[in-house]
């Protein structure tokens, strides 16, 4: 089946179907190998149909030959270079915030005490006898 052909050689070929998930190229009379949908060209692929159809030439690079299963793999992005990458910002993670809820302080004055300082208070009101409705 792949007397000539290696992992790694750049190859001329012919798109001979498309299905969703890659397109298959004839490289030589008997012998067809398939571009998974995911290396078809740098980026996200939505639709094959987009990049390619039935027909067309292309240069694709042997990436895995399993001579069991008769099964070529093989990349179309893998021939071209890659765009260059962009300087993205990465979005910042928005800070954890800490609830708080306003009581009298010493003074008589409204002031912040976070939850965690009144929960106890609370657990323990839940549990009096005294105001528990019935």
């Amino acid at each position: 089946m792949t007397e000539k052909i290696e992992t790694g050689s750049v190859l001329a070929g012919k798109v001979t179907g498309i299905q969703p998930y890659g397109a298959f190229i004839a490289l030589d009379d008997n012998t067809q190998g398939l571009v998974h949908i995911s290396e078809i060209t740098h980026g996200y692929v939505k639709d094959i149909n987009d990049h390619l159809k039935v027909g067309d030439e292309v240069q694709v690079k042997v990436l895995s030959i399993d001579e069991n299963a008769g099964k070529i793999g093989l990349s179309i992005r893998a021939t071209e270079e890659a765009p260059a990458q962009q300087a993205v910002a990465k979005p910042k993670k928005p800070r954890k915030r800490q609830a708080a809820t306003i009581v009298p302080d010493v003074d008589g004055q409204q002031g912040f005490n976070t939850l965690k300082d009144k929960l106890q208070e609370w657990i323990d009101q839940s549990q009096r006898e005294d105001l528990i409705k019935k």
